[in-house]
């Protein structure tokens, strides 16, 4: 069985309401089949059918009582929570932040990286522009980092090596990039207000974003 099949069975299991409610119940602790049936007020035929998709599955283990031999308790296993997780994606070079400009949202993503990633990281822009925006370098202060050591905009084909790992984050740059780039994150401009609250916008936005991808992106 594939990784992915099996999380697409535990999902599929899952889907299932009463299923569900078992195993609400399995996580705070063991129960017998008729615990289950007595405290759902399901019937026993159902609790033995939807306790067999989730040994099957996996997600609970059966074992038998000390006491009287002949009842058993199902054991919830959290492991195959922790398990669902889709397979780390393998970088074999750098990760590399696309906007536009490369003077705010694609800076602002690289700082916001380096502070969670072991993983080399730099940003360009399609079209560079000629500084990065204040209002970037002051919503990183505001937020409790800097800009990297000499932030300045640069062009792809500067920092751009085989291996590289693209992340757009501006709508116009993923579509110039045509499928060039690995994954897009469409984070709206704060540069076409340049007020304080799109800045702080974007930052919630890319912070939120990093947290969640960093973990999945590992050195090849």
């Amino acid at each position: 069985m594939t990784d992915l099949q099996r999380r697409s069975d535990a999902f599929a299991a899952l889907a299932d309401p009463n299923r569900l409610r078992v195993v609400d119940l399995l996580t705070v602790g063991d129960l017998s089949p008729s615990e289950i049936s007595a405290q759902l007020g399901m019937a026993s035929n159902l609790v033995a059918f939807h306790l067999g998709v989730l040994e099957d599955r996996g997600i609970v283990r059966r074992t038998r009582s000390e006491g009287d031999r002949r009842r058993s308790y199902l054991r919830f296993l959290p492991e195959v929570f922790q398990s669902m997780e889709p397979a780390p994606v393998h970088v074999r070079g750098k990760v590399i932040f696309v906007c536009t400009a490369n003077s705010a949202r694609s800076q602002l993503a690289e700082a916001l990286w380096s502070t969670v990633s072991d993983l080399p990281v730099l940003s360009a822009g399609t079209d560079p522009g000629s500084a990065v925006n204040p209002g970037a370098l002051a919503a990183a202060r505001r937020h409790g980092f800097d800009l990297v050591r000499d932030a300045r905009p640069k062009t792809l084909d500067e920092v751009v090596h085989r291996g590289d790992y693209l992340i757009s984050v501006c709508d116009r740059a993923h579509e110039k990039l045509a499928g060039r780039d690995d994954a897009h994150w469409s984070i709206p401009d704060p540069a076409v207000t340049g007020t304080e609250a799109a800045f702080d916008r974007a930052v919630e936005d890319l912070r939120d974003r990093v947290a969640r991808v960093a973990p999945r992106l590992i050195a090849a």
